[in-house]
């Protein structure tokens, strides 16, 4: 069961990705660990969004992306799932939406919203393991890593590109945009 941790509220991360949900996503969206909701309620907000999914492991998480929902009038065009990544998540999707937990952690998860496990990429590993069986032929991931995330992309079958960036004092910050090879 899922302890009592906190929702993640928007920063710069989330801002970050929000630009490019906003310019890119259409048709079907799945934002996985929705947090408070702001990619979900970005991508239903766009005409050409037909319908997102909202997941999150975290049951307040669902909880505060409804609200956010509800109170942007997008709620009709939403789904919410609890569910640890992929686990009960059934379909497939013209995007998927990430803002993981990313940052290096120096052992023990400290907290599930930003700690990425040791070299940060414990939870992005979990989630390109199975995501490629949800995308749509010809769709597309967004997915938020930092400098400090070690992954190496190609292993996975992913092609790569950097749709934005944004410096920060101890990092940098990548939204890339991933689609098969």
């Amino acid at each position: 069961m899922y302890g009592m941790e906190p929702v993640y509220l928007p920063s710069e991360d989330s801002y970050l990705l929000s630009k490019c949900v906003e310019r890119l996503v259409k048709g079907i969206v799945l934002d996985m660990g929705t947090g408070s909701g702001i990619q979900a309620v970005t991508a239903a907000m766009q005409p050409e969004v037909s319908h997102v999914l909202a997941v999150d492991i975290n049951p307040l998480a669902i909880e505060a992306a409804k609200w956010r929902a509800r109170d942007a009038g997008v709620i009709d065009k939403m789904e919410f799932v609890v569910s640890d990544l992929f686990d009960d998540v059934e379909g497939v999707f013209d995007w998927i939406v990430f803002n993981p937990p990313y940052l290096p952690s120096e052992g023990g998860l400290q907290d599930r919203t930003w700690d990425g496990g040791q070299g940060g990429a414990d939870v992005i590993v979990r989630f390109l393991d199975d995501a490629m069986t949800h995308l749509r032929p010809g769709g597309s991931i967004l997915l938020i890593v930092s400098s400090e995330t070690g992954i190496e992309l190609e292993k996975y079958g992913y092609k790569w590109e950097v749709e934005e960036e944004a410096p920060l004092f101890f990092e940098t910050l990548y939204c890339l945009k991933l689609s098969s090879s």
